[in-house]
């Protein structure tokens, strides 16, 4: 990967970002079908997750009519750029007959403990997928999209995998190129890192992959060292990881390596599992580090799409995702949260089979965590450094 980079971690924007004449106000897709149903009662997906953000964005007057889009649902014949038609048939049938053959879940991971069975379980994957397709169609000539019901980045061509039956990243990407954009950098912030993604792209010098992800985690890939014949960059963030380790990972690599590339379009999957709060990671994030990356990250291309991903607390992942809306508008983030959106949240439960969890004071007062930052680990430095040194190979 020959990247020319600075040897500070400053990054000098490429001018024709800057000059690319778009209409720049954002637009976020979203649906309804996602307030109405569930993967299950115990089911880390269970939760309220993309219905709290419109919620909330609306209770602040950030979402206004005319940027508001109700996602389309894909049909069946629109999904087989990525994955098999077998597999497209089986979910469908699945969700039709509200059950899968033994044979069934062998070679599609359908009604498994993590990809269960349950009444939309085609509808709404392919409600998120629609999203990524129209994505691409709508940033044709340039702009901002969010689409916080995408970023299910575990699917496979032929398995669902990880709470993910569509891997609706890989067809914004395949979208987008259909529509004009030749080079598109994908990078995920996810607690979990991007193997369905990875399988897609790994070997496509034209797709920029860059994954922060917790170093041990399931799925257990992405290690440091991990390579193909395209361009990615892995960097595994230990345990306990805080706002300033992700400060340097951005600055020192992800920034340069985008700005380098120089990418027709960005796909940032902004999943909300690496904040404190959440119960699938160890890392201790704060919801505002995942703002500063979708910030940093709009300058760099005419094209930028926005997903949601994992995120497993009712309260910080839709307090993370609303604030990912107000920093693409550019909408100034309170410190005390009016009533109305004090409400939505308030209104909010989470149980799981031992207890009802009771919400911190402030994931109902606030929208902004405090700064979570801290001693840069060890390991981020020694990784940033085998990074920086690969760049500019």
């Amino acid at each position: 990967m020959a990247f020319e980079l600075n040897r500070d971690t400053s990054v000098t924007m490429p001018t024709r970002f800057h000059t690319h004449a778009v209409d720049a106000t954002p637009r976020l897709i979203g649906s309804e079908i996602y307030r109405h149903s569930s993967y299950g009662d115990w089911h880390p997906l269970r939760v309220p997750r993309v219905s709290t953000v419109l919620d909330l964005t609306r209770s602040m007057g950030w979402l206004p009519v005319g940027q508001y889009i109700n996602s389309p649902r894909a049909k069946p014949a629109t999904l087989v750029g990525f994955h098999t038609a077998d597999y497209i048939a089986a979910l469908v049938q699945a969700e039709a007959e509200g059950t899968v053959t033994d044979a069934v879940k062998a070679r599609h991971a359908l009604g498994t403990p993590s990809n269960p069975v349950f009444p939309e379980m085609f509808r709404r994957p392919a409600t998120s997928a629609g999203a990524a397709l129209l994505a691409g169609e709508l940033l044709r000539d340039g702009g901002v999209i969010y689409a916080p019901g995408c970023g299910t980045h575990h699917a496979l061509p032929d398995q669902a995998n990880g709470f993910c039956y569509l891997n609706d990243p890989v067809l914004a990407i395949q979208s987008l190129r259909r529509n004009g954009a030749a080079r598109i950098a994908y990078v995920d912030i996810d607690a979990h890192h991007c193997d369905g993604v990875a399988v897609a792209f790994a070997d496509d010098p034209q797709t920029l992959l860059i994954s922060t992800h917790e170093d041990g985690r399931w799925p257990r890939t992405g290690a440091l060292s991990d390579a193909g014949i395209g361009n990615m960059i892995n960097i595994p963030m230990p345990a306990g990881c805080n706002d300033d380790d992700m400060a340097l990972v951005r600055d020192a690599v992800i920034l340069p390596a985008v700005a380098s590339f120089r990418p027709d379009a960005i796909v940032l999957q902004c999943g909300a599992d690496a904040v404190t709060e959440d119960p699938q990671s160890r890392m201790t994030l704060s919801n505002g580090a995942l703002w500063a990356v979708v910030a940093a990250l709009r300058p760099l291309s005419p094209r930028y799409v926005v997903t949601g991903g994992g995120g497993y607390n009712p309260w910080s992942v839709g307090r993370a995702w609303a604030g990912v809306w107000a920093t693409l508008n550019g909408a100034d983030i309170p410190d005390g949260l009016p009533e109305p959106a004090r409400n939505i949240l308030a209104n909010l439960t989470w149980t799981d089979p031992n207890r009802t969890r009771t919400p911190d004071p402030h994931w109902i007062t606030t929208l902004a965590d405090r700064p979570r930052g801290g001693p840069i680990h060890d390991d981020v430095r020694t990784r940033v450094d085998v990074l920086r040194k690969r760049l500019r190979a």
